[in-house]
């Protein structure tokens, strides 16, 4: 199935038999005053069961968009690499880069942290306004790279509240500068996870007490090469590895 270019998102609660309605006002507004879209003009929509439909506007109105569905393509095959990256919160905007360029890339679950030298400090009514951002960036990142999916966005988590999840992942690796590491492909080789935790520290890295704290909870340190990396080209770089390496383990 060919879906067409102008993508958008419907939760599962809102498609019924052959049809689907739009009432998210963003994407209502984007539907019509933006691109100015039409009765009848085809569209491609995702839902948050991995499942892709090609549609057909019905009606659009000023709180929302019906659809009818042309054809339903069934989302990604089971058995497909799980990645998760925690990673710590970085200075100024840059969670919104890491959101954006991960979800790009295929992340499927980003978990935000706050760790002892993570800079940035948010009370609850900033935390809750950062999270929903950044899930609005997720979506319009999945949008526009047309996966049948979004990403999960986690509230922001204590380490230790990462560490507590990560104890369901198969593989569970970190970012360490110092102490005991080994060159990424090298801590991959011979394992085929159906899923893997990704820790990626703050700049000045996880204090002493954190890492130890991180391999007690059985992730092996990695290394991702010569260089120091910011936080944000970490979690780019440790991505972009981990989806290349068990793209080819696959052809």
């Amino acid at each position: 199935m060919t879906l067409p270019m102008h993508r958008f998102y419907a939760p599962s609660k809102n498609i019924s038999g052959g049809s689907l309605v739009i009432n998210d006002k963003e994407q209502v507004g984007h539907i019509s005053r933006v691109l100015h879209l039409k009765v009848h003009e085809e569209v491609s929509v995702f839902d948050d069961k991995n499942n892709d439909y090609l549609c057909l506007i019905k009606e659009i109105t000023k709180g929302s968009v019906a659809m009818s569905i042309i054809k339903k393509r069934p989302g990604e095959v089971s058995g497909k690499l799980m990645i998760a990256i925690a990673c710590a919160i970085p200075k100024n905007v840059k969670m919104d880069t890491i959101v954006d360029k991960l979800t790009q890339l295929g992340v499927d679950e980003i978990m935000p942290l706050v760790t002892e030298r993570v800079i940035v400090k948010l009370d609850k009514d900033k935390e809750a306004k950062r999270v929903s951002r950044w899930r609005k960036i997720a979506l319009a990142a999945a949008k526009q790279s047309q996966r049948s999916s979004q990403p999960r966005i986690d509230n922001i988590l204590s380490l230790k509240e990462a560490l507590d999840k990560c104890g369901g992942f198969e593989l569970r690796l970190f970012g360490a500068l110092t102490g005991e590491r080994r060159p990424l492909k090298e801590a991959l080789s011979g394992a085929r996870p159906k899923n893997i935790f990704v820790l990626i520290g703050p700049e000045g890295d996880f204090t002493p007490r954190e890492a130890e704290l991180i391999r007690e909870a059985g992730c092996t340190g990695v290394s991702l090469g010569e260089l120091v990396l910011r936080v944000d080209t970490a979690c780019i770089a440790a991505l972009s590895f981990l989806r290349l390496y068990y793209q080819e383990k696959q052809l």
